[in-house]
């Protein structure tokens, strides 16, 4: 690929300073090379850009009209560079683009934002909530954040909390439907699940003698595509679920939900990770953002 930008900055020079000579100290080239460089040129555009003389370097008319042109579009680079240097430097500039479960977005991540706007005001937040796992480069996105497993090895991770998950229900409905004692009681109880494909229809258990792991089927009538909606609905006391702790810690606190089975409790560990495509010079933005998130939430100390 021809470098016609390195060609239109030695005929500017060439221009500006009159001689093939003087363009040639100043772009540290040799004479001949300056001469060469615009004699390609001028063979590609298929007309004289200058007129020559033992003394002095004329331009044509096209010429003149090239060398307008050539001066704004290596003007129009410079400023790209600077741009894009600026949002690569010190100060975190432009949108940020960031995707987070529901649950996650509403108890941790729309909490921060004030706080991490009035420190970053150059920065604009362009957020979307879904449970969905999103395709980073197909969505131009710049940060997602992940629950469990990472299995695209190709984007850098940031761990931003450990949860385990608890089974909750409301008193309400627990006074009506009574406190499963052992898993095989769920049989008897309304158990509120998520509906996309990866979920399943049953609900894993530790033995408390034998430290075994097992899992039991689970049935009920209500279904929810993200942790927002089992929470509401066994705050209305619909029935019993199964979320991050992280999602129910401020509930359980205030008594509107109840941990129920946990004796048998795995206590498996899920992680949750801000990914994003790493670079060797990472945008200030996307830098800032995942420093910032993942120490504030480490000091908040979250289930």
């Amino acid at each position: 690929m021809d470098n016609r930008a390195g060609e239109m900055a030695v005929f500017v020079a060439t221009a500006e300073s009159g001689g093939f000579s003087a363009a040639g100290r100043k772009l540290g080239l040799s004479p001949s090379a300056v001469s060469k460089l615009v004699a390609r040129m001028e063979d590609r555009l298929g007309t004289p850009l200058l007129v020559r003389s033992t003394r002095t370097l004329q331009l044509t008319a096209e010429g003149a009209l090239y060398l307008e042109r050539a001066r704004r579009i290596l003007a129009d680079i410079d400023e790209a560079d600077r741009m894009v240097a600026a949002g690569a430097g010190i100060l975190p500039r432009g949108r940020l683009r960031i995707s987070a479960s529901v649950a996650f977005g509403e108890h941790c991540l729309l909490p921060l934002m004030p706080t991490f706007l009035r420190l970053h005001p150059h920065v604009e937040l362009d957020i979307s909530l879904t449970d969905a796992v999103i395709d980073l480069v197909d969505e131009r996105t710049d940060i997602a954040i992940r629950t469990g497993p990472l299995r695209d090895s190709t984007l850098m991770a940031r761990k931003l909390l450990e949860t385990r998950r608890v089974i909750v229900a409301s008193p309400p409905y627990l006074e009506a439907r009574g406190i499963p004692r052992i898993p095989h009681d769920l049989a008897g109880h309304n158990c509120l699940r998520f509906n996309f494909r990866r979920s399943l229809d049953e609900w894993p258990f530790r033995d408390p003698s034998s430290g075994e792991t097992y899992t039991l089927p689970i049935t009920g009538n209500a279904f929810g595509n993200n942790g927002v909606i089992l929470r509401q609905l066994a705050l209305g006391g619909l029935g019993l679920t199964r979320l991050g702790a992280f999602h129910v810690a401020a509930d359980i606190a205030a008594g509107r939900l109840v941990p129920v089975l946990e004796t048998f409790n795995t206590d498996d560990i899920e992680r949750i990770h801000a990914v994003y495509v790493g670079h060797e010079h990472l945008a200030a933005r996307i830098r800032t953002f995942v420093d910032f998130l993942a120490e504030t939430i480490k000091k908040s100390d979250r289930p």
